[in-house]
């Protein structure tokens, strides 16, 4: 949000601004999601309280897309509850999670609502450092508080790196989470845009007790409006949020609802929108210093900033030239000397931002 309030500054002192800062797609919402919603609305003349479980229908399309997708069989009336996008469960969850531990791992640098959310539920917050010589991956020989804690958060593909996660790591994380008794929460938003190979999901480790998977429309189909995403878990874990939800009122409507079940039982829309996100990338990565084992997935490129210079001043110097990026000290101190590029404005502003960096950097 302070990338965007810079942004908009300039936009109102008449500076031309191209922003790359907040990761909000650009794309329009392909219009037979968009007709759905609408055939939903005329369909639903009153529109009631909907129950927290979410529709069948609903249920059921994401366990068809888990299925296909990740190759996963999951109970669609006991593993998956919807949600309002993944911000808000993500948020919350801590509410439920903790009981007598109440310790809560976050990796950093990273998505700030995992700290924010378990800070609000009383929980403790342990930070998780991500760095380079690792592959943005937490160094778990080193992590020491397993006893500790009750949530473990992670996030592959990752914000803000672009990194992915290897089967073995969910493995190895998910064996201590059994070993230990804490909940590995992670963190999926990002799963569908990619450039190379497919990413893996936590779900398909060989046993899934303990395991949490959040994942949402928002990035997946250009939903981030619509609110729309699924909580997948153990089926007592489930139960405790079907338990929660009525009192927060966060159960996504039925028109939304509706719509989001043509958006998960298609995979077109999806590949178009990789495949615009590679044209994007193209123009602008090779002009970057990207750090090593980043930018392999999502729409963001991270990447070093010149020697010397801080990332927040960084950024202030593209600003000037019109280029919006966000420091990555904005999302930690293991962020410090990075920055993060959203490929969410259009290809055109792509190509001219392109031009404008090649004669900045």
């Amino acid at each position: 949000m302070a990338v965007d309030a810079k942004a908009r500054a300039a936009k109102a002192a008449g500076r031309p601004v191209i922003a790359f800062g907040v990761g909000e797609p650009d794309f329009p919402t392909p219009d037979y999601i968009v007709a759905a919603a609408q055939e939903a609305c005329a369909q639903v003349r009153m529109q009631k309280y909907t129950p927290a479980a979410g529709l069948p229908e609903l249920r059921e399309a994401v366990a068809r897309w888990i299925g296909a997708r990740f190759g996963v069989d999951v109970d669609e009336a006991t593993e998956i509850v919807p949600t309002l996008g993944s911000k808000e469960a993500i948020f919350s969850f801590a509410q439920i999670a903790l009981g007598e531990k109440r310790r809560v791992a976050v990796p950093e640098p990273g998505y700030p609502v995992y700290e924010r959310g378990a800070l609000f539920a009383g929980g403790k917050v342990v930070t998780v450092p991500l760095s380079e010589s690792n592959s943005w991956l937490p160094d778990l020989d080193a992590f020491d508080a397993w006893d500790e804690i009750a949530l473990f958060w992670v996030c592959y593909p990752n914000n803000p790196t672009g990194a992915v996660a290897p089967l073995s790591f969910y493995e190895e994380l998910a064996a201590r989470a059994r070993e230990h008794g804490f909940l590995l929460c992670s963190d999926e938003a990002y799963s569908e845009l990619w450039f190379d190979e497919p990413p893996v999901s936590a779900l398909q480790v060989a046993d899934r007790t303990n395991i949490v998977v959040f994942n949402t429309l928002s990035k997946r189909s250009s939903m981030t409006g619509y609110r729309s995403g699924f909580v997948c878990g153990e089926p007592e874990l489930i139960a405790a949020l079907r338990s929660f939800r009525p009192n927060t009122g966060t159960a996504p409507q039925e028109v939304v609802q509706r719509a989001s079940v043509t958006a998960w039982n298609d995979e077109a829309h999806v590949e178009e929108m990789r495949a615009r996100y590679a044209r994007k990338r193209e123009l602008l990565a090779p002009l970057l210093d990207l750090a090593s084992g980043s930018s392999e997935a999502t729409f963001y490129l991270w990447f070093r900033v010149p020697a010397g210079e801080s990332s927040e001043a960084f950024a202030t110097r593209l600003l000037e030239h019109g280029v919006v990026v966000a420091p990555g000290s904005y999302f930690g101190p293991s962020g410090e000397g990075y920055a993060r590029l959203a490929l969410v404005p259009s290809l055109e502003e792509c190509a001219r931002a392109a031009t404008i960096l090649g004669d900045v950097l």
